[in-house]
């Protein structure tokens, strides 16, 4: 039975292997898929010694930007993202990356939620790994402007650098926000320590703006209750995103692409 795990630090707490084997429940597929504690200091052994048997794997904070510099092959879009989070295992043995992230959460927004993102204007908060996989698919869908906030605004000018042909991205530090946006997405590390990064409220239009968080847990996220106290007309968690980009790795893998809206019923 070919092995799959999700890397990570923490780790314990991943929904993945449930995802994972309702998938392949789902499509006839036979798989193990387990989660895997990757140690700080040593996270590359710890992945070649899985791939010694290993088929794939999925790669969670804080390991996607290391994951990138590991792969042998990456897609276009892990290229231009610079951040990992699926690998799979070749005939040749060589290791394959690609970045599902930006798709699951494009798709959680746009199908699951019916938003359309042409022509709003979008805050994106964080400069990491997670920021590096949404990019691109946020900016496919030809919002009038994406915003790219940061704590150090030098991360975040340097991310934007990599998208510097398009004009409507460009970076700052949380204290410049001040004009209301219509979509703000969460994608700080803070979020999973239940803080909400430092910006002001006149950001959410009350009953107008939709606030998405890319972390989720059994309650709200502190992101997701200032949204509410702001009035904010739709607020999300992280979880259908979850759910969509472990579809994307599970097509990646397996070239057949699972339902997802049973699944994220089923979670819900």
């Amino acid at each position: 039975m070919d092995r799959y795990v999700v890397f990570g630090n923490p780790i314990s707490h991943s929904k993945s292997p449930l995802i994972q084997r309702m998938f392949a429940e789902q499509t006839g597929k036979q798989l193990h898929y387990s989660t895997m504690l990757a140690p700080l200091e040593n996270f590359t052994g710890c992945v070649n010694e899985f791939f010694r048997q290993g088929r794939g794997a999925n790669i969670t904070m804080p390991f996607k930007e290391h994951a990138y510099r590991l792969a042998n092959r990456l897609t276009k879009r892990a290229q231009r993202t610079g951040a990992v989070n699926t690998l799979s295992k070749l005939v040749d043995g060589t290791l394959f990356g690609d970045n599902t992230d930006g798709v699951g959460l494009v798709r959680d927004l746009t199908v699951n939620a019916g938003f359309s993102l042409r022509g709003k204007h979008i805050l994106l908060l964080g400069a990491g790994g997670a920021v590096r996989g949404v990019l691109e698919p946020l900016l496919a869908k030809q919002p009038t402007l994406l915003i790219l906030a940061n704590r150090t605004v030098e991360k975040a000018k340097l991310l934007v650098s990599l998208f510097n042909d398009i004009n409507s991205v460009y970076a700052c530090g949380f204290d410049s926000l001040l004009e209301p946006v219509d979509v703000i997405i969460n994608a700080t590390s803070v979020s999973m320590s239940e803080i909400v990064p430092p910006i002001s409220g006149s950001l959410v239009k009350p009953g107008k703006t939709i606030c998405y968080d890319m972390m989720y847990g059994k309650q709200s996220t502190a992101f997701c209750c200032w949204a509410n106290k702001q009035g904010a007309a739709v607020v999300m968690d992280g979880l259908g995103m979850l759910v969509e980009q472990a579809a994307e790795s599970f097509f990646f893998w397996h070239g057949v692409r699972p339902d997802t809206a049973s699944v994220l019923a089923e979670l819900r």
